[in-house]
């Protein structure tokens, strides 16, 4: 579920202009990103990187840690400003301009696909349902000497233009964090505590850090959107989230993660019905259980108007004991894509109101929890629908057949989803058993449309005595038949919706299938197998001796000719004899610039497996493959062993 950049490039002291009349370009470097909520993580560490990188090639102190954090910041806004309002494919561009000229900056491009969509303003409030916008570009408006907005033919471009000497006030970097929507607060009315609570993560025990007050806050709430980003599970979301506030900007604080069939249920209710408080966090821990009980007693209620803003919530005074009998606490909505996913509560002892700097600062930091709890269900949803559709793809049990035994090893390259790779051993009835091994173009769903189209019908067609020649034959035609009907239906939903209709040799409809398909006959003293290799590794044939032998002729995927006839080949396997069959992920299994099979590596791998059992052929094979790349797998895996007993 990670977001990974597609494309990366870099130029160096090249003195060219500038997209926005600025300085000679000195580097750049650019990216596409998935327009999801994981985008604005990817993009900060692409833009970490990027600053690194640059920071070796460039003059001492031109690439600062105070520009990285502003820039951090700001390519977050932007990003999540582009994912909320378009929601398509996000194309980041970084420039760093020639020091020596004037005026230099770092300008930072996001473009979405959706030119005809605005930024949105945020002055006005959202009923539920309407996606929370934020206070993204007042923030970019703060922290860069100037900022716009280009519209072309098909893309939309917000940019904005970083100092790189650093000469904006910190001062006034972090106003942007005090909205409209922040608390009103009069200075000197919280036993001596002023409007400076954010210049010191402890107010009164400290002296006030005017740098921490500016860089620090942003720093943190980028910091924050970092070890957020990323987090598969919404329940360490919130653990995180108490241990980013607590004791820095709160006392304490909970969070409760709303069940997604009840949702919010205004106009002006407790936490909706089904939701659990996920998790509570004081900075003593002896006051955490009784603060727990007390919450789940008298749960915050909030307006109707279900925005991220802060609420003030009554104050749990009894689970806080003598030094905790007054404070603020505020609650928050966690929304995300306008939907609301849970309360995020935070409490002071000791203060009539939060300041605004806090007030506004959490309300940023609410939005990122918020995306990152809608993350994380988001890959729990798709993970639950992955493991069904797997156990929906493949055979619940593999059929014992009469004098061969078998060993099977099916590893998915995501271990949370459908694989490409597919198998299946049944009996065809008549004494015949059947076996395949087969690959599909792609991953996903689409691959689980080809499975659930193949296995099926490999039974079918078995089962009604078809042999394997006519077998691959009309498999052939229906995945034709299947791509041709998907790209009829494809092209009259564009039509209806008055869109062009894109001419394509290769789009998302062509289904390609390798396959290797094959029946075994037992008979006294052996087993006649027949198979056909279409667009497959060939099969290896391991004798008692240690010779190895292919016993197939490669011939066309399925899915990809209209007429074609397939021919088999047919053989016996005598007592320990054994019989490879496998997929790309073992011969195509990478260690820098070589191939797993280069130089017939998997005859080599099996020649050295004469005389072990079909399962530690297989266990061996699959060790083999794994040890020889540094890294894991980048492809499914997928290995049937048959041994004639």
């Amino acid at each position: 579920m990670r977001a990974v950049p597609t494309q990366r490039e870099t130029v160096s002291r090249a003195p060219d202009a500038s997209a926005h009349d600025g300085a000679g370009l000195w580097a750049s470097a650019r990216t596409t990103l998935p327009g999801g909520p994981l985008a604005p993580g990817a993009a900060r560490r692409f833009l970490r990187a990027a600053l690194t990188e640059w920071e070796g090639l460039a003059e001492p102190g031109t690439v600062t840690a105070r520009l990285g954090d502003e820039a951090l910041v700001v390519v977050s806004e932007l990003v999540t400003n582009a994912v909320v309002h378009a929601g398509t494919d996000i194309d980041l561009v970084c420039r760093l301009e020639d020091p020596r000229d004037e005026p230099a900056g770092l300008v930072v491009e996001v473009s979405d696909r959706h030119p005809s969509r605005v930024v949105g303003d945020d002055s006005a409030g959202h009923p539920y349902g309407v996606p929370e916008y934020g206070r993204g570009l007042r923030l970019v408006s703060t922290l860069a000497t100037a900022w716009g907005i280009t519209y072309r033919t098909g893309a939309k471009t917000v940019w904005a233009r970083l100092p790189l000497d650093g000469t904006l006030d910190a001062e006034e970097e972090i106003e942007a964090y005090a909205g409209e929507g922040a608390l009103e607060w009069e200075p000197g009315t919280a036993d001596g505590v002023g409007p400076d609570l954010l210049a010191y993560p402890d107010p009164g025990r400290g002296a006030p850090d005017r740098d921490w007050r500016g860089r620090g806050a942003l720093s943190f709430l980028a910091e924050a959107s970092d070890l957020l980003a990323g987090q598969l599970d919404e329940d360490l979301v919130a653990a995180l989230t108490g241990q980013l506030l607590v004791p820095r900007l709160a006392d304490w604080c909970a969070v409760w993660l709303e069940d997604e069939a009840t949702g919010w249920r205004g106009p002006e209710a407790a936490v909706a019905p089904g939701s659990r408080l996920a998790r509570v966090w004081h900075g003593s821990e002896n006051r955490i259980e009784e603060l727990r009980r007390a919450l789940e007693k008298d749960p915050p209620r909030l307006p109707e108007a279900v925005r991220s803003r802060a609420v003030p919530v009554p104050w749990p005074a009894e689970a806080l004991g003598p030094r905790g009998a007054t404070g603020a606490a505020l609650a928050y909505r966690l929304i995300a894509g306008g939907r609301p996913l849970g309360t995020l509560v935070i409490g002071r002892a000791g203060l009539p109101r939060f300041p605004d700097e806090i007030t506004g600062l959490v309300e940023d930091l609410s939005r990122r929890v918020a995306l990152a709890i809608g993350a994380a269900r988001q890959y729990a949803r798709q993970a639950t629908i992955s493991r069904v559709l797997q156990r929906g793809l493949l055979p619940g049990a593999v059929a014992e057949i009469p004098g061969v035994r078998s060993a099977l090893v099916h590893e998915p390259r995501d271990k949370g989803g459908p694989s490409g790779d597919f198998y299946d051993l049944f009996p065809a009835g008549n004494g015949r058993w059947c076996f395949a091994l087969g690959d599909v173009q792609g991953k996903g769903p689409e691959a689980a449309v080809v499975i659930g189209l193949a296995r099926p019908w490999l039974r079918l067609l078995a089962r009604e005595g078809y042999d394997v020649p006519d077998v691959l034959d009309r498999l052939n035609q229906l995945l034709l038949d299947d791509a041709t009907e998907a790209s009829d239906a494809a092209a009259r939903a564009l039509v209806a919706a008055g869109a062009p209709v894109p001419v394509v040799d290769d789009g998302p409809h062509a289904r390609f299938l390798s396959l290797l398909y094959g029946e075994l006959v037992p008979f006294d003293g052996g087993v006649r197998c027949t198979l056909a290799a279409a667009g497959h590794p060939l099969p290896l044939l391991l004798g008692p001796d240690g010779g190895v032998r292919p016993v197939a002729q490669p011939q066309t995927l399925l899915g990809v000719v209209e007429d074609v006839t397939y021919t088999c080949e047919t053989f016996e396997l005598r007592p320990a004899d054994t019989l490879l069959c496998v997929t790309d992920g073992v011969t195509e299994r990478r260690s820098g610039s070589r191939q797993f099979d280069d130089g017939d590596g998997l005859a080599a791998a099996l020649a050295g497996c004469a005389g072990l059992t079909a399962q530690l052929i297989a266990e061996r094979i699959r060790r083999l493959v794994h040890e020889f790349g540094g890294n894991p797998p980048e492809d499914d895996l997928a290995l049937l062993v048959l041994q004639a007993e």
